[in-house]
């Protein structure tokens, strides 16, 4: 990973457009190839980012970028989908570059890892047909929680949290573009379940798609008998 702090402004050109105006910002250029621009604000979530696969250039600046201060142009091109990042440099603060080796990647806490084992046994609380092909499904960047085919047969990855916000749609997102490159998975359907679900995640996961189920976690573990309460 390659961290640079730097006077920067950058402009993104896509399915969208969006201009960063010259501001000390941090550039994160990690190993799988992605790209990520962040400020000082937001906690985790960068301004603007380039997901893999992309290439980066370095260009010199032309006559009138220099006399605008421009040290050095970076060109950020996402290689599927021809997206644009452009960031000029205009001073360098902090360079450096880390080698971090392989991540064993998040560890499942003792409700998450039982919720997994529950829904993998009662794989019918995502609906009629659907039938549980393995847990722990491994892809590039880390296992997916449970794969599975519903009812047409097509293939589904579903993620499992006890507390479901944008992070785990976030990566459920990651896998579902992995997964989908696969012609012996794809179309691959995603299942974001939880004990809970907060409402900015599931609006996120319904913008891509991703279908939201809520899990009670009890009644799974056949201690709450939903028809025998009123309430």
């Amino acid at each position: 990973m390659r961290l640079v702090i730097a006077r920067c402004s950058v402009d993104y050109a896509g399915r969208l457009s969006a201009h960063l105006p010259l501001a000390n910002r941090l550039l994160l250029l990690k190993a799988d190839g992605s790209v990520l621009v962040h400020s000082d604000s937001l906690s985790y979530k960068p301004l603007i980012w380039m997901s893999p696969p992309c290439s980066v250039s370095v260009l010199d600046p032309d006559k009138l970028q220099l006399e605008a201060g421009v040290t050095e142009t970076w060109r950020v091109t996402q290689a599927k989908t021809g997206d644009l990042l452009v960031i000029q440099i205009h001073e360098i603060l902090h360079d450096s570059a880390h080698e971090r080796g392989v991540d064993p990647g998040l560890q499942k806490d003792g409700v998450e890892s039982h919720l997994q084992k529950l829904l993998a046994e009662q794989i019918g609380l995502l609906g009629d047909g659907y039938r549980l092909v393995r847990r722990e499904y491994m892809t590039a960047i880390g296992p997916v929680d449970i794969l599975a085919t519903d009812d047409s047969g097509r293939s589904v990855a579903v993620e499992i949290k006890r507390r479901g916000d944008i992070d785990g749609v976030e990566q459920l997102t990651r896998y579902l573009e992995l997964m989908n490159r696969d012609p012996l998975l794809a179309p691959v359907a995603g299942v974001f379940a939880a004990q809970e679900i907060k409402p900015q995640a599931r609006t996120l996961a319904l913008d891509r798609g991703i279908r939201c189920v809520t899990l009670d976690y009890d009644e799974m573990r056949g201690l709450d008998d939903s028809h025998s309460r009123l309430f």
